[in-house]
């Protein structure tokens, strides 16, 4: 059997393993009106399969304290790490125009003060701020523990029927704060995830496992976006440091290595960058409100 056999017999059952998942599974995220017990949430996770609880957060103290003045007044003089991209892009996929190439390129990153943070970011979506740079508070560091910790009292540290049923507390809690400009690449955790809306909507496009046949990726070098001339002078204008913002280059990382990236898009799944079994892909999508919570499986 030759090389391209043997890959059309590959791809021919994959694609009916594939296929048999849809005709399995339901092309939608299943949404409760309450609470799951741990038994009930622990089907969920033999089955991998991702839900909704509508309202799951309603009674937490943030959704009825959590507005710009109060962040504003419990995180006061407090820097925060803010990550920095021209269109909202961060940790994702972008064509080099110095070279023509593509990169896997991060955020630059900052610390600022929080309420300038929270005012840009306000400022830009109710506003229509003119500047094309997108601000993210998105560190995955435990932040809720560290930075953000005089928040914390506001939420549930735990979730008890997701405690009960995996016998443990979460390995971290973050808190990301952005606005509608924000966007995250296409990635997959090795974690499970519970994602819970307090403020805005949050606009989810998810794959199964399964589906990983259906992405191209490819091994990408490391970049960072970095300001063509930052004013690290703390003296100078919040406007002169937003200035030099705006001009945001992509620099190659010494020694970054490669990362494996999807360089495909569900939302344009007939465009370049496809693979024989790309158009099998069935993205769901889910849309958060406030008090919603989402679990994530691990590797979707």
């Amino acid at each position: 059997m030759t090389d391209s056999q043997l890959s059309s017999q590959l791809n021919g059952a994959i694609e009916d393993l594939i296929t048999s998942y849809h005709e399995l599974n339901a092309g939608f995220v299943e949404e409760l009106d309450a609470e799951p017990s741990p038994l009930e949430f622990m089907r969920y996770v033999a089955k991998n399969r991702p839900f909704v609880v509508r309202g799951g957060a309603s009674s937490w103290p943030a959704m009825q304290k959590w507005d710009c003045s109060y962040l504003r007044s419990v995180m006061d003089g407090r820097l925060v790490n803010v990550a920095v991209t021209p269109h909202g892009n961060a940790d994702s996929v972008v064509e080099n125009p110095k070279d023509g190439l593509k990169y896997f390129v991060k955020p630059f990153e900052q610390d600022e003060l929080f309420d300038h943070f929270l005012s840009y970011v306000q400022n830009q979506e109710l506003n229509g701020y003119g500047g094309t740079t997108v601000k993210y508070a998105q560190t995955q560091n435990d932040n809720l523990r560290g930075e953000y910790r005089s928040l914390l009292a506001d939420l549930e540290d735990d979730i008890n029927w997701a405690h009960i049923a995996l016998q443990q507390s979460p390995d971290a809690i973050n808190l990301w704060i952005g606005n509608s400009r924000s966007v995250t690449a296409l990635h997959r955790d090795n974690y499970e995830n519970i994602y819970c809306q307090i403020i805005g909507q949050k606009h989810f496009v998810l794959m199964p496992p399964i589906e990983f046949a259906c992405v191209v990726e490819e091994l990408l070098p490391s970049a960072t976006y970095s300001p063509k001339a930052i004013r690290v002078n703390q003296q100078s204008s919040n406007a002169a440091r937003e200035a030099d913002l705006e001009k945001l280059e992509v620099m190659i990382d010494d020694q970054g290595g490669t990362v494996p990236c999807a360089t495909w898009d569900p939302d344009t799944p007939a465009k370049p960058r496809t693979n024989p079994l790309s158009l099998l892909g069935k993205p769901i999508r889910v849309t958060l409100e406030p008090g919603d919570m989402l679990y994530l499986p691990t590797l979707w």
